[in-house]
């Protein structure tokens, strides 16, 4: 057990060693921030413990937003949401257009109707 514990430091940082440099050289490049992967890559082994933690806390983008549990975010309202605005004038332009073309249609059907029904 005290071996154990007199290499678990060395055990711990090579493994943050290796899973930093793996996550670096798989990730996409759009997804790294302020430094190319090369140099990433430089600080993650030089610099022990300190330049995985660096990578994971600073040099990769997210997928989703981080959530802290405690707080939610707020649901924005309909009219703040600029594709339900968007998506409203949309339906609107095509009811007008719908009407329009009901309107030339019964004006077409009443040119066609005969004058004097008998």
């Amino acid at each position: 057990m005290a071996a154990l514990l007199r290499y678990l430091p060395i055990i711990i940082a090579l493994v943050l060693l290796v899973a930093a440099v793996v996550d670096i050289v798989r990730i996409d490049p759009s997804r790294v921030r302020a430094l190319p992967k090369g140099l990433w890559v430089i600080i993650a082994i030089s610099i022990v413990i300190i330049g995985p933690i660096l990578w994971f806390a600073l040099g990769r983008e997210r997928l989703e937003p981080r959530e802290h549990g405690r707080y939610r975010t707020a649901p924005s309202a309909p009219d703040d949401d600029p594709e339900f605005l968007r998506r409203l004038a949309r339906e609107k332009e095509q009811e007008q257009r719908i009407r329009d073309l009901e309107k030339r249609l019964s004006e077409l059907g009443d040119d066609d109707a005969p004058k004097n029904p008998q």
